[in-house]
């Protein structure tokens, strides 16, 4: 163990300071549900801005990518599309203030401003959306849980503390003993003090992360000075063809094998599939989880999408110094890493933790340790948040007491959230990496969620039984594919499209059309472009001022920008400390130019 009483110490404190945040918001948290659940929806866009971002720079997913950087090396910047991280480029431009306009709570109440509260199918769709959100929650819990238990592991041997724990644990589940005790910690602040807490918390463990972060990326350059990478052709080429041509075998010959266990090595087909998915997925909104929970907390629409806009700016540079400097160090020194798993086998998952733990001096180790383990926090307490928002808004309100004062709303919310935590360790049980739960639910589903999500914003047809079809098949399979078939789930995603979209299309001629004067309202006010003729219609003969959105030219010419600067914004940290001065320079000037364009054709066009 490296760790030194300066490092403990600077963790020490910042565990305590989020206890005392969570004591000190628990009063402004309890004045309501929407006070606990969305800060009242006071809270400034660019603090709900960076806590999304500080909600996405995530312990088990800095791990992923650390891995993927190393292994791929510059065209790992694609892989990240699997999500799709430019969903938030197409929520930036026009999806995020067409959410906002609802004055929902949730994703399950918004879909009575599209749907209604009457009709066949309306019960049905709250119903599967409350279940996509808790699966996708859970999920991302166990995710986040096997995370961090890898990552401690690391730094805090079993064999110092073993004798210290009253009971026995085997081997293989020391990293889940010291996941459970750090959730202890972020259940605690997240539940008492609920999104005032969350927001807090996510601001202190941002500037901790930015520290560390570029300290980690000046440590690297300066150990590059004077060496070389010792790296396959093509390495720091982000550019690919059909095969992904990266040799490994004459340095390290276990990344071959990665590729290959990874199933990228097709990489044009592989790349093919994450846009075309993506392109899909972007256009479907945000899954019912925290990034939509802060989008529907934001003052008003237009600062919903400069909140979204501004979480690419502040997360992905930073994150890309951080892994691009864990990156040049764990190639330098390799050969000292022990990367080796309880199995035998070498898990490259383990690069991130081994390099901390190996090559960063005291203090900025503990500030790195502290701000990683904030990560986790922050994610899993923005996860948690979500699901209470669900089961409480949407299952105890609405179909067991309607009626329930604030103080039994308070008493529900903290049981719900010791409840969700305990099913989703348990479930982290149940895993066994990091990949394997990331490539299940953004490659299988995420699949099942897409069809349904898109239909509803586009086409004025669309109806609730409609929706609940396409989301129930489509979920459904993706629930049982892992028992059918094997393979990358990615490659999964067009058949389960294709089973959603077909339930999608004979649930909605099942059943009658959405009532007209929903429709009309839900027109008027979200805004939204798409086939909606029909419903343009009747709306204009009531208001002959009211005017179409025209905008998808001008929303998707901003979206292509939009996807182009954020892949200069990641890319941007590798070419400063590797040293590719002249393709930084060409990053930096692609950039301004675009920073430009949108200031006219985006900013300078916000509205609410």
């Amino acid at each position: 163990m490296k760790l030194h009483l300066l490092d403990i110490l600077i963790l020490l404190a910042y565990l305590a300071t989020m206890i005392l945040i969570g004591f000190y918001m628990k009063n402004k948290a309890k004045q309501d549900k929407e006070s606990y659940l969305m800060g009242g929806k006071k809270l400034p866009w660019y603090m709900l801005g960076l806590s999304d971002a500080s909600d996405m720079f995530d312990i088990s997913g800095t791990m992923w990518m650390v891995a993927l950087c190393f292994v791929y090396g510059f065209k790992s910047i694609w892989i990240p599309w699997l999500w799709p991280v430019f969903n938030q480029v197409f929520m930036m431009m026009f999806l995020s203030k067409w959410l906002r306009r609802s004055n929902a709570t949730t994703g399950a109440e918004w879909l009575k401003t599209r749907f209604g509260l009457q009709g066949k199918g309306v019960k049905s769709s709250h119903i599967v959306v409350i279940a996509f959100a808790l699966i996708s929650c859970l999920g991302f819990l166990a995710y986040g849980f096997v995370g961090l238990g890898k990552f401690v592991q690391v730094f805090v041997p079993w064999d110092l503390i073993k004798d210290y724990v009253p009971f026995q644990v085997a081997d293989k589940y020391v990293p889940h003993f010291y996941g459970i005790v750090f959730t202890l910690f972020a259940m605690f602040y997240s539940i008492l003090g609920g999104m005032h807490s969350i927001v807090l918390g996510d601001a202190i463990k941002y500037l901790i992360m930015t520290l560390a972060c570029i300290a980690i990326g000046v440590i690297a350059v300066q150990h590059l000075q004077h060496q070389s990478l010792n790296v396959p052709k093509g390495w720091n080429n982000p550019f690919f063809g059909w095969h992904l041509n990266l040799d490994w075998s004459k340095i390290a010959a276990e990344a071959n094998k990665k590729i290959a266990d990874d199933g990228f090595s097709l990489f044009g087909i592989f790349f093919m599939m994450m846009l075309m998915k993506g392109i899909f997925a972007s256009l479907a909104g945000p899954a019912p989880n925290y990034d939509m929970q802060k989008v529907l907390s934001t003052r008003s629409p237009k600062e919903a999408s400069k909140m979204t806009g501004f979480v690419s700016i502040v997360l992905l540079p930073i994150r890309y110094s951080m892994i691009t400097g864990l990156t040049v160090l764990a190639l330098l020194y390799y050969n000292q890493l022990y990367l080796k798993g309880p199995d035998g086998v070498t898990d490259f998952e383990r690069i991130l933790p081994a390099t901390i733990n190996n090559f960063l001096p005291v203090g900025v180790l503990g500030l790195v340790l502290t701000g990683l383990l904030g990560a986790f926090m922050g994610t899993f307490s923005g996860t948690l948040n979500a699901a209470q928002a669900y089961i409480v808004n949407d299952i105890y309100l609405k179909y067991l007491n309607p009626q329930a004062s604030t103080k039994k709303i308070m008493s529900m919310n903290y049981m719900v959230g010791i409840a969700v935590v305990v099913v989703g360790v348990f479930f982290g049980f149940l895993a066994h990496n990091v990949n394997d739960i990331l490539q299940w639910i953004v490659g299988g589903l995420y699949g099942g969620y897409v069809a349904a999500n898109c239909l509803k914003w586009y086409w004025w047809r669309f109806n609730a039984n409609g929706f609940f079809w396409g989301m129930a098949v489509g979920v459904g399979a993706a629930l049982l594919m892992p028992y059918v078939t094997t393979g990358l789930p990615l490659y999964w995603w067009p058949l389960l499209f294709v089973l959603s979209l077909i339930g999608c299309l004979i649930g909605t001629y099942t059943a009658p059309a959405t009532d007209t004067q929903v429709l009309q309202s839900f027109y008027r006010t979200v805004r939204p472009w798409g086939f909606w003729q029909p419903i343009h219609q009747l709306v204009a003969a009531q208001d002959p001022n009211f005017k179409a959105n025209k905008n998808f030219g001008l929303d998707m010419f901003n979206v292509a920008l939009g996807i182009v600067a954020q892949l200069c914004l990641t890319i941007f940290p590798m070419y400063l400390i590797t040293g590719m001065y002249q393709p930084l320079g060409f990053t930096i000037a692609v950039l301004v130019v675009i920073i430009f364009i949108l200031k006219r054709t985006w900013w300078n066009k916000l509205e609410d």
